[in-house]
């Protein structure tokens, strides 16, 4: 038997757009269920495989779009991934491109002298050119910024994220995805 569980939906907005790229707005099968027979989604496409209750069957939801539009966040939250995904996963001192797991976030203007925890003072790092900085400044240290830190919009994260697409699209979802073969991880 093949587990459901390999059958996530893609979540739409109600503008047929994916609520989010990076991650990819997926739901599990189980959520998808719950939103079809509660009525807050659309069915816009279907697995082959289907899910049986005693009183009726249904097919699994493959992608489904919100019956109410979600307007994006008008500024996105400052969070680790966020700043990761805005320096679109390279140290912003030596321009190597990292998994996740590598990578630090570095104050610009160190803690010790001052510096905030902002967009505008905080830029993703490795973890060897950030222990080179220490709590100096990147000057004193030889190190150049590749961009000025600030603020990324939500329109930005979201085409950072299309740069990074996952392992896995099912064949139903790639009408509603956009992914820019020129794009790809540095």
């Amino acid at each position: 038997m093949v587990a459901f569980d390999s059958h996530p939906a893609l979540v739409l907005n109600a503008d047929f757009r994916p609520l989010s790229y990076f991650p990819l707005s997926l739901w599990s099968w189980q959520d998808s269920i719950k939103a079809v027979v509660s009525d807050r989604v659309a069915v816009v496409s279907q697995y082959d495989r289907v899910i049986h209750s005693p009183s009726q069957s249904l097919r699994l939801p493959s992608v489904i779009a919100l019956k109410e539009f979600i307007p994006a966040a008008r500024r996105p939250a400052f969070t680790r991934f966020n700043v990761f995904l805005r320096d679109r996963f390279s140290c912003q001192y030596c321009g190597e491109w990292f998994p996740t797991h590598d990578l630090t976030f570095d104050h610009v203007l160190p803690r010790s002298r001052g510096g905030r925890t902002t967009w505008d003072n905080v830029v993703t790092a490795c973890a060897p050119c950030n222990l080179r900085k220490g709590d100096r400044l990147h000057s004193e240290v030889g190190l150049a910024l590749l961009s000025r830190p600030g603020p990324p919009s939500v329109h930005q994260l979201q085409e950072n994220g299309r740069a990074f697409p996952p392992n896995y699209l099912h064949e139903s979802w790639r009408d509603f995805l956009y992914w820019d073969s020129e794009l790809e991880p540095f």
